[in-house]
C-alpha cells in the first residue's frame, strides 16, 4: 500500500522511535484535517510526532499525541490547543483494513513521519506489532554492526 515514498526535503517531522519500538509490516499515507494556524506552524517546522499514535473510533482514524506548537503571531482572541486530536483522512477500504488488523490481529498504528505531499500535509502511518526486548536488542546490535562496517570502509 505504499503510494509513494517520503522525500527528505518535504519532511516536517520523523518518529525515529517507531521502527525501534514496533515491527512495521505495512505503511499507509493519510491526509490530516488541520486548522490554519497548524499549517503555518508546520511550515515553520514546529511539529513533533515522537509519542503520537493512531486511534480508530467510530469508523474514523484520529491522530493523538502530535504536538504542533503555535506561532507567536496566532490571533489574540483565539486560544490554540497544541495537542488536540486531529482527524486523519483515509478512504473506506484503507479504514476497513486497519480496523480489521487492529481489532482481530493485535496490531498497533504508529505515526512514522509527517511530510508535505504537494501543498497538503500527509502522515505516514505504520501498521505493526510491538517488539519484545530481545528484538530491540537485535535491532541495536544490527545498527552498531552497520556503524562498524561504515567506519571500516571510510
Amino acid at each position: 500500500m505504499n503510494k509513494k515514498s517520503t522525500p527528505n526535503d518535504n519532511t516536517i517531522a520523523v518518529n525515529k522511535k517507531a521502527t525501534f519500538e514496533f515491527a512495521i509490516e505495512e505503511t499507509f499515507i493519510a491526509g490530516l484535517q488541520l486548522e490554519g494556524w497548524e499549517v503555518k506552524s508546520m511550515r515553520a517546522g514546529r511539529a513533533q510526532i515522537t509519542d503520537s499514535y493512531v486511534l480508530l473510533k467510530d469508523g474514523e482514524a484520529w491522530l493523538l499525541g502530535c504536538q504542533i506548537s503555535p506561532l507567536p503571531t496566532v490571533s489574540t482572541h483565539f486560544v490554540p490547543d497544541p495537542a488536540r486530536t486531529r482527524k486523519l483522512l483515509l478512504n473506506q477500504k484503507e479504514l476497513k483494513r486497519l480496523i480489521g488488523a487492529t481489532q482481530r490481529q493485535g496490531y498497533a498504528l504508529v505515526a512514522m513521519s509527517l511530510f508535505w505531499g504537494g501543498r497538503y500535509a500527509k502522515l505516514k502511518i505504520g501498521l505493526g506489532k510491538g517488539k519484545k526486548l530481545h528484538d530491540k536488542r537485535a535491532s541495536i546490535k544490527e545498527r552498531e554492526l552497520k556503524r562498524e562496517q561504515q567506519r571500516g570502509y571510510n
